[in-house]
């Protein structure tokens, strides 16, 4: 291949500025959205590959059995640190909690500090070093800090932070180590550590996160020597859980229900895996992270995979294409001498030229957009256009290039040069253009199936975001207290000042807030001589369910005129609990007495005052389950503000009055809706994304379409004038053109609907709740999908409409 080959196809190129705009815009399109997808899946499929020999590093997880819905938890118990550092084949093992990120004052600057609180040999686990100062000292005194090099900046401006002080409510930490930062795809995020005998934590607790002696848990993490058994680890490990205090006092109705299953399972998961693991996504003890689901990593790497091959389609059907046209000048290139290697290596070139182009236009057009579609996925793609990601960008176009070029030179190889000079210009075979057009079909049922996705999963998302949870969100705000309980004179006063306030008809203290994953405690309640069944126990003041404008459907519910604060007596049950409990109706639930047994063997009695309605704690994702509402708020840090009128009214008057109660702490707020909307968060990401692409593949399709009507009036111009010369009108020729296209339309339909369908029906089967118009989104995308074909092809279509006989055959 020669410089001057490649000349020649740029020179060719400009001479046609509206094919090489269609050709290279249409590539670059698809390289550019395709670039991002695949950035976005190797993002994925790197989560912890920072950490030094990640891959021997395990998680201790755990699903505690007396509850019956128990999800697997990322914590373990604490006790099980010092058995592994004993057992056979674990080279090391520390311990770590997320704690909630503490609120840190520097001068009279206010900011969070999402923090660890880690145990001894974690910074050795995960590789950690000091760029500055002692991470040793800054782990192991009570007023020692590490920070990451962005916090240390963040905190401190310019200024060097190295032996700096901050202030976390009344305790001074100093900065005695700062460490690199983690890399955006970790499991194990953090901007500060802090370790066991830190000031931040307790006496009672340093002692209790060395030992666990009183069951507390935290996330285990285990180095597994290399040709250990992973199972026999794990079987130690159940043996040491079996016979812990805890597990042995789980009371004898518990142990009955649970037959032969322990109380407490554990295994070991790889910490590579853990991104993928989908079993702590929704953990509602301590949020687990960032969390992917490796399906729709996959899904979305094979998306990015179509759209690039609809991409090339694209261009080998306008290469192919233009090769038809171009019949004359090959002929006569073939007449003046030119070889077959010198016809391949003449389009290779063009196609390399078209291809280079495209791949430089794709890399501006992913670059421009990486701050959109980071936010679109919620993730740092900061390292997407480094120097090996580019040179393969580079490599990919090439090839793209090369084998974009085959069909066409084929094409250009068959051309006769006498038939060619003579004007009988159609070199085309049967079989090429069989596959032009199966390769058509591809482009379009892609198109159909991605839009059918889409919108299905659009539909749905919407429909969960928008289902009834049992109450009007509208008028209720979530306030997160830095405080719990009312044992606090903080909380008492902030409480009576802003109920006070013009526009809000109430306030409530609550430990749970509907639609938000808590840490739920399980009771085992029953009837007299009856089988336990295992509820839910919320924990509500007085006045929670007036404050939710709730009504009872059987009995009464709570009111603060009638009971007290922390009774442990009175309680309310939702309709579940009573069909579970065996009751023939709500009405005969209530002023019944319901029992359970305590861990240290108590039997506690409860009375059912009234049956409440069903509240949508969990999201559409889970089945509801039974539960009892109980007066007690000790541990209560969440308050609901009903507003009369306004929210934002509401919310500009707990921000007048913060500061005055919680100085040395951040406020949060959150709309009811929000947080229920949250919860499905990822599906919106994950729908829009699948719109963007949809857009990408639509486009790229609508070039395709408008190259290949372009063709064919070309291919059929000359029947089309005889037609019009024998009489034939304009209907009769846009049949013509029209049952060509319906053929391809047909079969791309027949291609992209039944995967649309399976799709969707996957996508569904995660929720309890369906929403049925999902159905009707397949029908909707192959109209959308027939629409953008058809006012693709209208240009040449009503060229074809428009052709002089004379002139043609002239």
């Amino acid at each position: 291949m020669k410089l001057a080959d490649f000349r020649i196809g740029a020179r060719h190129l400009v001479q046609e500025p509206v094919y090489s705009a269609i050709a290279i815009l249409g590539l670059a399109i698809g390289l550019g959205a395709c670039l991002l997808l695949l950035g976005f899946v190797q993002y994925s499929w790197r989560y912890d590959a920072a950490v030094p020999g990640v891959d021997h590093i395990y998680v201790v997880k755990q699903k505690f059995n007396v509850d019956p819905k128990a999800p697997w938890f990322d914590q373990a118990p604490l006790l099980l640190r010092e058995a592994a550092l004993k057992t056979p084949g674990v080279a090391d093992a520390t311990a770590f909690f997320r704690v909630d990120p503490p609120t840190v004052k520097v001068g009279n600057t206010l900011q969070t500090m999402p923090s660890l609180l880690v145990l001894p040999h974690f910074a050795g686990m995960l590789g950690l070093s000091a760029l500055e100062g002692d991470l040793d000292a800054a782990l192991s005194r009570p007023d020692g800090l590490a920070l990451t090099q962005s916090t240390a900046r963040r905190l401190f401006g310019g200024a060097p932070a190295l032996d700096r002080t901050l202030h976390i409510g009344d305790k001074v930490l100093r900065v005695r180590a700062i460490v690199r930062d983690r890399p955006a795809n970790t499991t194990i995020p953090f901007e500060a550590l802090y370790g066991v005998h830190s000031v931040l934590t307790s006496p009672e607790m340093r002692t209790e996160l060395q030992t666990g002696e009183h069951g507390a848990w935290g996330r285990l993490l285990l180095r597994i020597a290399p040709g250990a058994e992973t199972n026999a680890i794990a079987m130690s490990l159940q043996a040491i859980i079996d016979n812990a205090p805890g597990v042995q006092g789980v009371p004898p109705a518990v142990r009955a229900r649970l037959g032969r299953r322990k109380v407490m399972e554990l295994a070991l998961s790889p910490l590579r895996e853990a991104y993928f693991d989908q079993d702590v996504a929704r953990n509602p003890v301590c949020a687990p992270g960032d969390r992917g689901d490796r399906t729709t990593v996959a899904a979305l790497a094979l998306v990015a995979v179509l759209i690039l091959v609809i991409g090339a389609i694209n261009y080998v059907n306008l290469a192919t294409a233009r090769v038809l046209r171009r019949q004359r000048e090959i002929g006569m290139r073939k007449v003046l001498g030119a070889s077959v290697r010198r016809v391949v290596l003449q389009f290779l070139a063009e196609s390399l030229v078209v291809s280079m182009l495209a791949t430089v236009l794709g890399l501006l057009m992913a670059w421009l957009a990486l701050p959109l579609f980071s936010e679109l996925v919620n993730r740092k793609l900061d390292t997407l256009f480094s120097a090996p990601n580019v040179a393969l960008a580079l490599l990919l176009g090439v090839l793209i290039g090369i084998v974009a070029a085959i069909q066409p030179a084929l094409t250009a190889l068959k051309v006769r040069p006498a038939q060619a000079l003579e004007g009988r210009v159609n070199a085309e075979s049967a079989l090429g253009a069989r596959l032009r057009a199966l390769l058509t079909v591809l482009q379009m049922g892609t198109a159909i199936g991605l839009a059918s996705l889409a919108m299905g999963m659009s539909v749905q998302t919407s429909f969960a975001m928008h289902a009834a949870p049992g109450f009007d969100s509208a008028p209720l705000l979530i306030v997160d207290l830095p405080e719990r309980g009312k044992k606090s004179a903080a909380v008492r006063g902030f409480l009576s000042e802003l109920g006070r306030q013009p526009g809000v008809q109430g306030v409530v203290l609550s430990e749970h807030v509907v639609g938000r994953f808590g840490s739920d405690v399980i009771h085992d309640l029953m009837r007299e001589g009856q089988a336990a069944v295992s509820m839910e126990a919320k924990m509500v003041d007085t006045n929670f369910f007036e404050v939710y404008g709730l009504r009872p459907l059987a009995g009464r519910l709570f009111d603060a005129g009638i009971d007290k604060e922390n009774d442990g007596v009175s309680v309310v049950l939702n309709a579940i609990a009573v069909r579970q409990l065996g009751f023939a109706s709500p009405e005969a639930a209530v002023g019944q007495t319901l029992q359970r047994t305590t861990e240290d063997g108590k039997l506690l009695s409860y009375r059912v005052i009234g049956i409440a309605p069903q509240l949508r704690f969990r999201s559409l994702r889970d089945e509801p389950g039974a539960t009892i509402y109980e007066l007690g708020i000790d541990w209560a840090g969440t308050l609901s503000v009903r507003a009369s009128g306004s929210v934002a009214d509401v919310e500009q008057a707990v921000a007048r009055l913060w500061p005055r109660y919680f100085p040395d702490a951040l406020m949060h707020t959150q709309r009811a809706a929000d947080v229920l909307a949250a919860n499905y968060a990822g599906d919106a990401r994950l729908a829009r994304l699948l719109v963007l692409a949809t857009g990408v593949a639509l486009a790229i399709a609508a070039f395709g379409m408008y190259a290949l009507s372009g063709h064919m009036v070309q291919r059929r111009s000359r029947e089309i004038v005889l037609r019009k010369l024998y009489g034939a009108g304009k209907v009769q020729v846009g049949m013509l053109l029209g049952r060509e296209l319906s053929a391809l339309m047909l079969a791309a339909a027949v291609l992209g609907l039944p995967l649309a369908f399976i799709g969707i029906a996957r996508y569904q089967a995660g929720f309890v709740e369906r929403a049925s118009l999902v159905w009707t989104t397949p029908w909707l995308a192959l109209a959308g999908v027939v629409l953008v074909a058809l006012l693709a092809a209208l240009r040449h279509a009503s060229g074809a409409l428009a052709l002089r006989p004379g002139q043609l055959l002239r």
